[in-house]
């Protein structure tokens, strides 16, 4: 599944904000989402992704969380 995807699955089954460490941890972990390079996926390309979409994402006092 695509990266944000991913993202979004994490948030929801964990019903709860989470940080991004933790967020790519579980990616990870769970195989969720496989980096082209195969390397694992990281904090900051969580980050990025979540930047990338504020009309489903929201950070508030360091978790990422929802918006829809």
């Amino acid at each position: 599944m695509k990266i944000e995807e991913a993202i979004v699955y994490c948030l929801t089954t964990s019903n709860r904000g989470m940080r991004t460490e933790q967020i790519a941890d579980m990616i990870n972990r769970q195989r969720l989402h496989q980096r082209k390079d195969g390397q694992p996926v990281t904090s900051k390309q969580v980050f990025a992704v979540i930047m990338r979409y504020p009309d489903i994402f929201c950070r508030a006092e360091g978790k990422i969380m929802l918006m829809i």
